[in-house]
């Protein structure tokens, strides 16, 4: 039995398929193109985030140097909404285990619940299996979370340094990451504006085997700068050392008086 004329066609013309037909068309064929015909489609996911607050994660300072048997990272106090600073004592860092540490910065509610879910991820890893993740697995499993997420319809607006100490071969390291899933092994690192100010200082002075009193030297010098460069008010910085020991909150003066340029 021939197909039957639908009306409206002219004699000669090809048939044309009601949608119903189509769909079953396609289901026969295998072709998604009229199943994808009404799909929104989903944005670029590597189009930079339009929000408003990428300003605030520039202007967010985050630092991190590796030595000959330590990791320090410091992070800026301030959480700031535009020009406004909401509390001057924020803590932008979160311990995944004993020897791994993770500062964050970037578009505010994001950053804590991103940081917090890592942090709960690798402590449940930690007591199923009796034992910590090194940094390097830990940056690697961040990266891959970041890189999932890039790829959904919300995606965390989020930079990272992860640094840490082996627990087994106590060789300390460092982790670069940004909001599209970029991982880079440093020997030092900075994100925000504070990369401007303070890579060229770390470029000149930093050498792989410095001990840790250097190490706080240099962060002294990063921090300097930016008082003396940056026009805003960081609150002071969180200065932590990761060694074989643990994780150690260091000192650090920020009622520093620095000259101006």
């Amino acid at each position: 039995m021939g197909p039957a004329w639908q009306p409206g066609a002219q004699p000669g013309e090809p048939r044309r398929l009601s949608s119903k037909c189509a769909f079953m068309t396609a289901c026969q064929t295998g072709s998604s193109e009229p199943r994808d015909r009404g799909r929104q489609k989903h944005p670029n996911p590597t189009q930079p985030p339009t929000s408003t607050n990428t300003y605030n994660a520039k202007m967010e300072v985050l630092l991190g140097i590796t030595g000959k048997d330590f990791t320090l990272i410091a992070a800026s106090k301030a959480a700031m909404r535009g020009a406004t600073i909401l509390k001057a004592a924020d803590d932008k860092t979160r311990q995944l285990n004993k020897h791994t540490l993770m500062a964050f910065s970037g578009e505010a509610g994001d950053t804590v619940q991103f940081a917090e879910y890592i942090q709960a991820n690798a402590q449940l890893y930690s007591m199923r299996n009796e034992t910590d993740l090194s940094p390097s697995a830990l940056a690697h499993f961040v990266r891959g979370e970041l890189a999932s997420s890039l790829r959904s319809r919300k995606p965390y607006n989020v930079n990272l340094l992860l640094g840490g100490v082996d627990p087994i071969t106590h060789k300390p390291s460092l982790y670069w990451l940004d909001y599209l899933a970029s991982l880079a092994p440093v020997p030092y690192a900075a994100h925000g504006y504070a990369q401007y100010y303070c890579l060229s200082i770390l470029d000149k002075h930093h050498q792989p085997d410095i001990a840790l009193e250097r190490g706080m030297e240099l962060l002294t010098l990063c921090a300097d700068e930016l008082k003396r460069r940056l026009p805003i008010d960081f609150k002071g910085l969180v200065v932590k050392a990761v060694t074989k020991d643990g994780i150690i909150d260091m000192p650090f003066d920020d009622d520093r008086i620095v000259k101006s340029a």
